[in-house]
């Protein structure tokens, strides 16, 4: 079940968006913009926890008043429903919380931060992208392989954080696009007559 929009934050970095509920955990732009980071926490600690704002576009003092609006009597789906709106997914993760506050000014609160403990990655197998590859320093400005020459990278072959989507897409093709120019300029440097190249 999707939720959009949120923010995520973790460590003091704040990114805003959306991220997938699935049986296995969180999916989405928002996970993965801070995936590094929650990899690194996770290997040294076992779990990593992120702290999710369910309503990033309204303040805690709003999303409070809105709340005691609310009738005390109303459930806490009902209350969460129509004081602010939230999907039933939101109120499905909130309720994973130990305790929901009762006060408006607590719920929001909670609502505003809500802690999301996230205890591995999943397998390389299930991996929309996945992190790692050849060291930047590894490569030449025209993404040739120092260590071995005339063999060029691009892409996720690359130690990248990629973004997934269109944005993952672009940055292939545009490191593609490059490689592939600093390729023909090596071929033509080691003599350009032996290699009948083009672009």
């Amino acid at each position: 079940m999707p939720l959009k929009p949120v923010a995520l934050s973790f460590e003091g970095r704040s990114v805003r968006g959306e991220f997938v509920l699935t049986a296995g955990g969180l999916e989405g732009g928002a996970v993965y913009a801070l995936s590094a980071a929650l990899r690194e926490r996770v290997a040294a600690q076992g779990y990593a926890t992120v702290l999710c704002d369910l309503r990033p576009d309204m303040s805690l003092a709003d999303m409070a008043a809105k709340l005691a609006r609310v009738r005390a009597r109303e459930s806490l789906s009902n209350r969460l429903r129509k004081g602010l709106n939230l999907s039933a997914a939101s109120i499905g993760l909130l309720r994973e919380s130990v305790v929901v506050p009762v006060t408006p000014m607590g719920l929001a609160e909670r609502i505003k931060a809500l802690p999301v403990r996230l205890e591995a990655p999943q397998p390389l197998a299930r991996a929309i992208s996945s992190a790692g590859g050849v060291r930047w320093a590894g490569c030449t400005e025209q993404y040739m392989l120092r260590a071995l020459p005339g063999v060029f990278v691009a892409g996720e072959m690359l130690d990248w954080e990629a973004p997934t989507g269109g944005y993952l897409l672009h940055a292939c093709l545009a490191t593609g696009r490059a490689a592939a120019h600093g390729a023909l300029d090596w071929l033509r440097k080691q003599g350009g007559e032996r290699y009948p190249v083009s672009l």
